[in-house]
C-alpha cells in the first residue's frame, strides 16, 4: 500500500510540482494552458472514439468540462496540501476548533451516510412495490396529429 501510495504522489509531483515537472521553465500560465490542451486532444479523440454522430457535442462537452475541472481540482487540491504541509499544525496541538469546520465534518459525514443509504434503496429490488403494465401508446401517431390537421 505504502509502495501505490509513492508512486501516486510521485505521479502528481510530476504533474504539478515546479522543482520536478519537466516544464519547470515555463511560465505557470503556460503549463496550465498545455495541461488543458492536451485534456482537449483526448477528450476530443475519445469522444470520437466512444459516442455517435448525434451524441458527439453533448459527451465531447461533458468530458471537457470535466477533464477541466479535474484538473483545477487536482492542482488545487495538491497545492493546499503542500501548503498545510509547511504550515502543519494540528488542530488538536494548536486548540484552534473552528464551530465551522466542526459542522462541515459532520456535514460531509452525514451526506456520505444519506447518498449511500439512498443508493442502496435505490439499488435494491423492493418485494412490495407494485408494477404499472405498459402496453404502449393509447394513440397511434396519426391519431395524435389528426386535430392539429387541415384534414379532420
Amino acid at each position: 500500500m505504502e509502495a501505490l501510495k509513492n508512486w501516486m504522489i510521485d505521479a502528481a509531483n510530476i504533474l504539478f510540482d515546479d522543482s520536478k515537472n519537466d516544464l519547470r521553465s515555463l511560465p505557470r500560465s503556460v503549463r496550465l494552458q498545455i495541461l488543458l490542451v492536451l485534456s482537449f486532444v483526448w477528450t476530443t479523440v475519445f469522444s470520437l472514439y466512444i459516442f455517435s454522430y448525434t451524441s458527439f457535442a453533448f459527451g465531447w462537452a461533458g468530458l471537457y468540462i470535466a477533464h477541466v475541472g479535474l484538473i483545477f481540482a487536482v492542482y488545487m487540491t495538491f497545492k493546499h496540501f503542500h501548503k498545510a504541509e509547511a504550515q502543519s499544525g494540528s488542530v488538536f496541538k494548536t486548540k484552534n476548533f473552528d464551530p465551522f469546520k466542526i459542522m462541515v465534518i459532520v456535514f460531509v459525514i452525514v451526506f456520505i451516510f444519506v447518498f449511500s443509504k439512498g443508493i442502496e434503496i435505490l439499488t435494491s429490488p423492493n418485494p412490495s412495490s407494485y408494477s404499472i403494465p405498459y402496453d404502449g401508446p393509447s394513440k397511434s401517431v396519426f391519431e395524435k396529429w389528426l386535430p392539429f390537421s387541415k384534414d379532420k
